[in-house]
């Protein structure tokens, strides 16, 4: 018992490293910054920790609580008569923004605070976290993603299905290139929005900034949201479509979905990319 509440304690549970959990691996006081080494592809250690299943117990919580607030919020939209009376476009935005914004803060010390497929995806390509923590996180969010968008539907039984249930599709007036390219842009902007934002680098150049990593991220959803509500409704979490698309189930769901998994894993792998080489020229550094 001791030995358990001895590892509960340790970095939110999280007695094996998972990489940088948002907004607490970049804030230390050590300003000389030596770069982790990377997550193994595997580790085994992991299975047998409970601080890995509580990980993905606040994976699935966090996507639940993501797709209950932000679906409502879309359903409360639609059933309105007119975009006056009702939260408007910039109301849903800042729904999702803020959500996230609160999610990523309350779960950042535990899991790392990811809710989203496609950040984990991005942070594995980087080397932040094993195939396993990962492969599970993404199991855990689909799950509290479908359970999120079955507890709306259970408040709104008849206007659920007639007003669409908050799936993503491409709008009339767009192709499915131009959504594609939309989710590819939007994650990207997200994704490489949490690695500067999690960076533990910047903390040691840069230290007379401060920096929360909720907040820009919840920004950027926020702003990524904003751009595209118009053309795709704004995936950029496979998640969040999934648990929608199988929820509401119907045709014009299932047409587009593909969009909603390739557009946000090219944009996160792009953002890592991008990060890695360009912005951190980490392969590029010598080894002395």
């Amino acid at each position: 018992m001791a030995e358990n509440k001895e590892e509960d304690v340790n970095l939110g549970a999280n007695k094996y490293r998972e990489t940088q959990p948002l907004g607490t691996a970049a804030q230390t006081e050590n300003k000389d910054y030596i770069e982790p080494p990377p997550a193994p592809l595997f580790e085994p250690g992991e299975l047998s920790s409970w601080s890995f299943y509580r990980a993905g117990i606040a994976e699935f919580m966090a996507t639940f609580l993501f797709l209950y607030i932000t679906i409502l919020t879309v359903m409360g939209l639609k059933r309105s008569d007119s975009l006056c009376s009702s939260v408007g476009i910039q109301g849903v935005a800042w729904a999702f923004g803020g959500m996230i914004f609160a999610l990523v803060y309350c779960t950042a010390g535990i899991s790392g605070g990811h809710i989203n497929p496609a950040v984990t995806f991005g942070l594995f390509l980087a080397r932040k976290l094993s195939l396993t923590r990962a492969v599970f996180y993404m199991v855990m969010q689909c799950l509290g993603a479908i359970c999120g968008a079955g507890v709306v539907k259970g408040f709104m039984k008849g206007p659920y299905q007639r007003l669409g249930g908050g799936a993503n599709v491409v709008n009339p007036g767009y192709t499915k290139g131009d959504g594609l390219g939309a989710e590819i842009i939007g994650t990207f902007v997200l994704v490489y929005t949490v690695f500067s934002a999690t960076d533990a680098k910047r903390n040691a150049r840069d230290s007379h900034v401060p920096i929360l990593a909720p907040l820009p991220i919840g920004f950027a959803v926020f702003l990524v949201h904003l751009a595209t509500i118009p053309i795709t409704g704004t995936g950029i979490n496979p998640a969040r479509s999934l648990g929608a698309a199988i929820i509401f189930n119907k045709k014009q769901a299932w047409d587009d979905h593909w969009i909603f998994w390739v557009g946000p894993f090219i944009g996160a792998a792009l953002a890592a990319v991008y990060h890695q080489i360009i912005i951190r020229a980490i392969p590029f550094k010598s080894k002395a």
